[in-house]
């Protein structure tokens, strides 16, 4: 069964922006289905096409499953498809344990936010938080990319 065990944080952009980072990938993303408790995801990340179907789970786990795509057929889909979607460059920055922090700075009508999310085996799992995180926002429905599709952060 496809799960995702994650944790979700606010950033601290003064710090985020101090930060030697990797170079980032432009992600465009959009929503052929977005309900409460289900949404099919189309997204292009950097060369490479994904179509995800997501739905509730229980505590920081949901059910995820993500399958690559041609890309021409997302960005296709994305033309045809899409009401509406979300545009970030995502950071991958390694943790302990090993571990990854995927840090999204978003783009356009969500410009201004930046979130990091790190990917858990376990809910209980600890892990380390560095010094640019802010608040945690896991579970926040409002933060979550389906719902800023529908609901800019700049609107806010």
């Amino acid at each position: 069964m496809g799960q995702e065990t994650e944790r979700r944080f606010l950033v601290n952009k003064a710090l985020w922006e101090q930060l030697e980072k990797p170079e980032g990938t432009l992600y465009l993303q959009g929503y052929l289905l977005n309900e409460n408790d289900r949404n099919v995801r189309v997204r292009i990340a950097g060369d490479k096409g994904f179509i995800t179907v997501k739905g509730t789970g229980e505590g920081i786990t949901s059910l995820e499953y993500e399958y690559e795509i041609p890309k021409a057929d997302a960005e296709e889909m994305l033309v045809k498809f899409r009401p509406a979607g979300t545009e970030k460059i995502r950071y991958r920055l390694p943790a302990s344990g090993g571990l990854t922090w995927e840090v999204d700075v978003f783009q356009k009508a969500n410009e201004g936010l930046i979130i990091a999310e790190i990917e858990l085996e376990q809910e209980n799992q600890s892990f380390e938080k560095p010094a640019w995180l802010g608040q945690e926002i896991t579970g926040e429905e409002r933060y979550a990319n389906a719902s800023l599709a529908l609901h800019a952060y700049k609107a806010w």
